[in-house]
């Protein structure tokens, strides 16, 4: 039987803006996006390699050739986290350097390197949280085709398994895909992604596939480690309609359809919904693509599911112009949403984050409603949140005096609380990120990390929002600002 995930609901009312003993508080962070070392250690190139060596693919001509160095300084990045008493560090596992080539044998060096983060974070009293793909596919798995190619799941039940027998002694949580939707419709769709294809239908085959290569991983681990707590995490769109018009009510299915339900109906109810089918059906042979027994596979139960959420998505009926619109907004040439290109996306009214991205916690708090009322029972943990902020390291007094984030934490975790007082099973919070890093096609442009790094030296200087989020841990609550 599954392990007890890692800790109860509430069974009676909470305190104000306190959380149920053992609410587990960590911080997470991404293989490529921190760790640098691109070709130490039996390595080899990802598909985000080849994307940022690629001319005008990441701003500033960037790449996660040394990011934050983790992988030389991890043991003064665990020591740090230990200093503000972080208890949980989800952490992802670069399939290259665990299994060059995305085949064949493990790699010892690889698995020594995250062994010895393992035992160094035990050491510490800090739990470790192992994902296994957080966007960096070996490269040669990619010119085999990618995830537009069933064997790609194939292979990632196999790189599972390598990972489970070499880690599965000291890490009893795994998750097994971070965002699956960013992989297949920002990787194959919009091409703003690594590999940077734009094809919907090889987005809607990565999807499938994505999928298929969740429930492969589940029952691997499960095989291995019959008392390890699986989950996934999901970047799932608080879809809204700009009005209640049946245009509009219809623009938000179509896009839950392809944003959300795409991943949570075989994931969680074992069948892709009817209604995606239909919308997409002139794209993709989902009569061909999925297999006979592929949905039970897929559908293997978890114990926790984890949400990452930034930003809600407001949505309106389909006009002719949807496409200019939205690029003017800084969308991408191609759409992400295969069968839905037309559809308007629309800012909120207020703050917004340096990304651009509504600040919105009321979003937070109706996703986690909305999944305990469609899934009842299942726990969740907020495996993402955070903000991007213009952070500046000040010469005065060597402080980085990010209140913008403080506020940003505070709304979002006041939501997360509510939720929990409403009934939702929410066992823990992850802060993106533990460190500035590497943000994908936007390089070094944009700061996440609750602890600045200045990427010339790499010296760490934690934020003041790391002083606020260390008074959040120890009292198990949300402080006051």
């Amino acid at each position: 039987m599954p392990a007890t995930p890692v800790a109860g609901p509430a069974t009676a009312a909470i305190d104000p803006l306190s959380f149920p003993p053992g609410f587990l508080w960590g911080v997470a962070t991404a293989a490529y996006q921190i760790e640098g070392a691109t070709a130490e250690g039996g390595r080899t190139p990802s598909i985000w390699d080849t994307f940022s060596h690629t001319p005008g693919k990441v701003a500033n001509g960037d790449t996660g050739d040394t990011a934050c160095d983790h992988y030389h300084r991890y043991r003064t990045d665990v020591t740090l986290m230990s200093h503000l008493g972080i208890q949980a560090y989800r952490f992802s596992l670069s399939w290259s350097r665990i299994q060059p080539g995305g085949r064949g044998p493990a790699n010892p060096a690889g698995l020594d390197f995250y062994g010895r983060l393992v035992d160094e974070l035990l050491d510490a009293g800090i739990k470790p949280v192992a994902t296994l793909y957080h966007w960096d596919l070996p490269q040669e798995r990619e010119d085999a085709g990618g995830w537009t190619e069933r064997a790609t799941a194939e292979r990632f039940g196999e790189y599972a398994a390598l990972a489970a027998e070499a880690l599965g002694d000291r890490v009893d949580v795994w998750t097994t895909l971070n965002e699956p939707w960013c992989s297949a419709f920002l990787g194959y769709g919009s091409g703003v992604h690594a590999p940077g294809r734009t094809d919907p239908a090889l987005a809607l085959r990565a999807a499938h596939h994505l999928n298929l290569a969740h429930g492969r991983a589940t029952a691997a681990l499960r095989s291995a480690l019959p008392t390890a707590q699986v989950a996934v995490s999901l970047n799932l769109h608080q879809v809204r309609p700009l009005t209640s018009s049946p245009a509009d009510l219809d623009a938000a299915r179509r896009i839950d359809a392809v944003g959300n339900r795409i991943f949570t109906g075989p994931m969680l109810s074992g069948a892709y919904p009817a209604d995606l089918l239909a919308d997409t059906s002139h794209i993709v042979d989902w009569d061909t693509l999925v297999q006979p027994g592929d949905e039970a596979a897929i559908n293997t139960p978890i114990d926790l599911l984890g949400i990452n959420y930034y930003t809600p998505a407001v949505v309106s009926a389909p006009t002719p112009d949807a496409a200019a619109v939205n690029h003017a907004h800084g969308e991408s040439d191609h759409s992400p949403w295969p069968g839905s290109e037309s559809i308007n996306f629309h800012l909120p009214p207020g703050e917004t984050t340096d990304m651009g991205w509504a600040i919105d916690p009321t979003g937070l708090y109706d996703l986690l409603m909305a999944i305990t009322h469609a899934h009842p029972g299942l726990p969740l943990a907020v495996t993402e949140n955070g903000g991007a902020f213009p952070d500046v390291l000040t010469t005065a007094d060597g402080q980085v005096h990010d209140h913008d984030r403080i506020a940003y934490l505070h709304k979002h975790l006041a939501a997360v609380h509510q939720a929990v007082n409403d009934g939702a099973d929410v066992r823990g919070y992850f802060l993106w990120s533990f460190l500035d890093n590497f943000e994908w096609a936007y390089g070094y442009a944009k700061r996440f990390g609750a602890v600045h790094v200045d990427y010339d030296t790499q010296l760490r200087t934690p934020k003041r929002s790391a002083r606020w989020y260390s008074r959040a841990i120890a009292t198990n609550s949300v402080p006051a600002l």
